[in-house]
């Protein structure tokens, strides 16, 4: 355990690279030494053989063998050289280092402030979850709710129908010919489909109206208080019509047409999954009879 005075550890400790760039070092010291030892020592042998008259081939041998030690020299200047990079390197490595860590100290501290109070870190806690309860409740692809949502929306637009007397409508969307689509032009073309038909959709929505995807090419469109079955009509009418249009991706030209299916409550079902079910119904009677939209018939 280090005392309060202590340095902190991280910041004496010599890292392994940097250990093994001063042993070199070392090494390389030892080696220019023992290279000027021996330099040294011959020059002296050649001064001396100088004075006492040396032959052509004793001068060439001495010559050689102080090329030889400069040669060493040499060699020890190029591995110094590699030792200085390793040093600088580690050096900047340690001070960028540094630096990080007293930026996190920094934002440390600041966090610590700003979650001193226990109001604010629960604050701060429940709108994380808020948010993330708010993507899990969304459609990866298109970014409308999903079925999830929609369930709650439809289950809480009953109840209220039903103090107020109400009714609802669920219009259950499905894109005809879309496989073919998918089939042709891959699945990222079909999703690019599937987010254009989603946007459309939500032009037409009203504040307390909601869409969904509801899986694949269906969706989802629940109207609260919709007044009246002709109100109904007119609005499926129109979401037929927009989705209808010519959409262009890129350099294609796709018309797509939609069967739409529409349960009305409380006649046609007086839970979500009786009016979900009934609406599905619908639709498979749209597409069957290529009628574009129809509403739910009980069969008898």
């Amino acid at each position: 355990m280090t005392s309060d005075h202590d340095p902190s550890p991280t910041l004496i400790n010599n890292p392994p690279l940097l250990e093994k760039a001063l042993e070199k070092s070392q090494e390389v010291k030892d080696k220019v030494e023992k290279c000027a030892d021996e330099l040294s020592t011959v020059n002296e042998t050649i001064k001396k053989e100088m004075a006492a008259g040396i032959t052509l081939c004793q001068a060439e041998k001495a010559l050689a063998q102080s090329e030889s030690v400069e040669d060493k020299v040499h060699e020890c200047a190029g591995e110094l050289n590699e030792v200085n990079d390793v040093l600088a390197q580690e050096i900047d490595d340690r001070n960028k280092l540094n630096r990080e860590l007293i930026e996190t100290l920094q934002e440390l501290s600041t966090a610590q402030n700003v979650l001193s109070d226990p109001q604010d870190v629960l604050a701060i806690a429940q709108e994380v979850v808020g948010e993330a309860k708010q993507r899990t409740l969304r459609d990866f692809v298109t970014g409308i709710p999903n079925r999830e949502l929609f369930d709650d929306r439809l289950d809480q637009a009953i109840a209220l129908a039903k103090r107020c007397n109400w009714i609802l409508a669920v219009m259950f969307i499905d894109l005809d010919g879309f496989k073919k689509i998918n089939d042709t032009h891959g699945h990222a073309i079909g999703d690019r489909v599937l987010q254009v038909v989603a946007q459309r959709l939500y032009e037409r929505v009203r504040g307390e109206d909601t869409v969904c995807r509801y899986g694949g090419d269906e969706f989802l469109y629940l109207l609260v208080n919709p007044q009246s079955t002709g109100n109904i009509q007119r609005i499926a009418r129109n979401v037929f019509d927009r989705i209808s249009q010519v959409l262009l991706i890129d350099d294609l030209r796709l018309i797509i047409e939609p069967s739409i299916g529409i349960a009305v409550y409380p006649d046609d079902g007086s839970t979500a999954q009786e009016l979900v079910a009934n609406a599905d119904a619908a639709m498979y009677r749209a597409k069957g009879k290529k009628a574009g939209c129809i509403f739910f018939t009980p069969i008898l």
